[in-house]
């Protein structure tokens, strides 16, 4: 617990507001690959038959997209910015050790780049959260107002 308490610290002393925009694209990124997912879904399937970690694919093709649009709108909005970005992890990081690191970064239909970027990010926002401009913030402070001022 204490040091959840000390990122929380760290995450409000040092939280410029550009980095909203970060988040913002960040969040678009991922809605934009959930919708190209969901419009080609033989892409996402050809990427994850290719690691022959998964035998079946088809409910992975399915959830994967859907996590990527609902967690890159909550991004957006800065709304569970650490939930969101906690989901997101995981597939990121499987993309990047199961499926673009076979490819190599050269190939031309590489998005390794890509990804290893998104995932830098992912992590970083983890543990930076939404910032001030984001609904997380909006509603603390909501609570905060709530709670003073009683529940009128």
């Amino acid at each position: 617990m204490n040091y959840q308490k000390k990122i929380i610290s760290w995450s409000k002393k040092s939280n410029p507001k550009w980095l909203v925009l970060v988040r913002v694209i960040l969040g678009l990124c991922l809605f934009i690959k959930g919708f190209v997912f969901i419009r080609n879904t033989s892409l996402l399937e050809s990427y994850i038959i290719s690691t022959s970690f998964i035998k079946n694919p088809v409910w992975i093709t399915m959830l994967i997209p859907w996590i990527h649009l609902l967690g890159g709108s909550m991004i957006i909005a800065g709304l569970l910015t650490r939930f969101a970005t906690s989901i997101q992890i995981p597939i990121l990081l499987g993309a990047v050790i199961f499926v673009h690191a076979k490819r190599g970064i050269f190939t031309g239909e590489s998005d390794l780049l890509f990804s290893v970027i998104i995932l830098v990010l992912l992590i970083f926002f983890f543990f930076q959260g939404g910032g001030m401009l984001s609904l997380d913030n909006y509603f603390k402070k909501e609570n905060r107002h709530k709670s003073f001022y009683g529940n009128t």
